[in-house]
């Protein structure tokens, strides 16, 4: 678990502790100095003000957000399947209905990229873009071209916006825009 500076005061103990079982006796403020500068103070009265200005009912890491998973749209699950898995190379990670006859949400993901699939009408409008940064268009784009897929055969944009970019269409009027950034 990472420690925020609001945790000082029990890192200063732990480390006088941990110092003591090593006969190595340290003060009560020397550790609390010593925690001050590991986290860029200068002491532990400009790390205890900073304690004090976070508002003790939301603490700083109160909210942390993470990559967000994009929903796309489908409206076939043998032509998804056949473009995600088979053409993209992307791995089924799970998929789920809540009945027989229901529609599909999966999950699919290729080396940290993960997306939702889904034939639900409520959850994403078809015709959406993906932006995705990556590494290695030209392998990937080379890849593509090999499978000699019927419905795709997409090419490299030299000057997209940020980087070359390989711009791949989904069976669903999605567009996945693969982008890799300019040296």
């Amino acid at each position: 678990m990472m420690r925020s500076f609001r945790d000082a005061k029990l890192m200063a103990r732990s480390l006088r502790e941990a110092m003591a079982a090593k006969q190595v006796p340290l003060s009560h403020s020397e550790t609390l100095e010593i925690v001050a500068r590991q986290f860029g103070c200068d002491d532990w009265n400009v790390l205890a003000a900073k304690i004090g200005e976070t508002a003790p009912d939301k603490p700083a890491e109160a909210v942390l957000l993470q990559m967000g998973i994009p929903i796309l749209r489908i409206f076939d699950e043998a032509k998804a399947k056949e473009f995600y898995l088979d053409f993209l190379g992307f791995t089924l990670d799970w998929d789920h209905r809540f009945g027989p006859n229901m529609p599909l949400y999966m999950q699919v993901s290729r080396s940290g990229l993960q997306l939702h699939l889904s034939e639900h009408h409520g959850d994403a409008s078809p015709g959406s873009t993906v932006f995705v940064w990556m590494e290695g268009v030209d392998f990937f784009h080379g890849e593509l071209i090999g499978k000699r897929y019927a419905y795709s055969r997409p090419g490299i944009e030299e000057d997209g916006p940020g980087g070359r970019t390989l711009e791949v269409p989904d069976p669903f009027g999605n567009r996945i825009r693969f982008c890799e950034k300019r040296d």
